[in-house]
């Protein structure tokens, strides 16, 4: 795999679509910096990659869209589970 100019900036803009699409699924209000979002996305796009390739429904051609829900789920469990430590730790109270 090949690490190129393109190929970082392909993965920040995924990353970031990801995330905010993780964040879209979570139900409230969530207080996250949008850097977090891009890193919960790219961690979530990248994680959604190797299991749909060890499951083997990411061999495909066009877009796969097993593995983006796959993806988009896998952020939106990290959106709720930073936002949940991040309120609990600030004190917040859900009413």
């Amino acid at each position: 795999m090949e690490l190129t100019v393109w190929g970082i900036i392909t993965a920040l803009i995924v990353g970031l679509i990801i995330g905010a699409l993780g964040r879209l699924v979570v139900p409230g209000r969530q207080n996250m910096p949008i850097w977090l979002h891009m890193v919960i996305g790219v961690a979530a796009a990248l994680l959604g990659t190797v299991i749909a390739r060890a499951s083997g429904f990411a061999e495909t051609s066009g877009i796969d869209w097993r593995e983006l829900l796959l993806q988009i789920a896998l952020a939106a469990i990290a959106v709720a589970l930073v936002a949940g430590v991040g309120g609990r730790r600030r004190g917040v109270t859900h009413r």
